[in-house]
């Protein structure tokens, strides 16, 4: 039976979104800032069940209680997606290859358990660029330990690294800033990292999309050559 299939044996399939702000519920109207998860219900069919927070690492969201919480949620059948990495980095314990990894590890393991689905996400870039317009790199090794435990676990991934950046780099400096649209509360330099309404619905609406390919909700359409059309 294929993940597609399930939602026809009357099982109630669910999303549920693991990981730190730039995933968290957030308003859509501009008043605050909001991670891609807050859209996320619109532009998928299926219920959409939000765990993240911001400030979060893979350490803290066990410590706090929350992958408890999740967990004790997640059924057989669902999709978890988790994308952590912003914070992780600020910790010496929580290395890329190191207490990252193992963390993540450890929640895909619990996931499988359950009989759900993992999806792992790289994190989605900062919106840093340099005085002659190049976007910096500012999660290092972290994407590369998330891509290195998809492929070695057999894991679906979407990479949040490499559409952002590529997102950020055709929109430019100045057109990729209605993205984000806020300031730091603290010293009003440019939030870089949290999305305003319009960032959010616009990698709510990639995620889907990867979603719909991770679901094969469109593997059994006829090839549009079968129609007679051409490009």
């Amino acid at each position: 039976m294929t993940f597609a299939s399930i939602q026809h044996y009357g099982w109630s399939m669910k999303i549920h979104l693991i990981g730190d702000s730039t995933v968290a519920p957030g308003p859509l109207d501009d008043s605050g800032v909001a991670g891609w998860g807050a859209a996320l219900h619109e532009y998928v069919d299926l219920p959409v069940e939000n765990w993240a927070i911001g400030g979060a690492t893979t350490a803290s969201f066990v410590a706090e209680g929350r992958w408890d919480a999740a967990l004790a949620a997640i059924e057989s059948g669902d999709l978890v997606l988790l994308e952590f990495g912003h914070n992780d980095q600020k910790e010496p314990s929580l290395s890329a290859e190191g207490g990252y990894r193992t963390n993540l590890v450890a929640f895909v393991a619990a996931i499988r358990h359950v009989g759900a689905r993992p999806v792992l996400l790289t994190s989605i870039e900062r919106r840093l660029f340099t005085d002659d317009g190049t976007l910096r790199v500012s999660h290092g090794p972290y994407p590369r330990a998330v891509r290195r435990l998809a492929h070695e676990e057999g894991i679906d991934l979407i990479d949040l690294t490499v559409f952002s950046r590529w997102l950020y780099k055709k929109l430019g400096p100045e057109e990729s800033w209605r993205l984000f649209g806020h300031s730091n509360p603290d010293d009003g330099s440019p939030d870089n990292t949290h999305f305003g309404a319009a960032g959010a619905r616009e990698f709510a609406a990639y995620v889907a999309e990867e979603l719909r390919a991770i679901r094969g909700l469109d593997d059994n359409s006829a090839p549009i050559g079968a129609w007679g059309t051409h490009p």
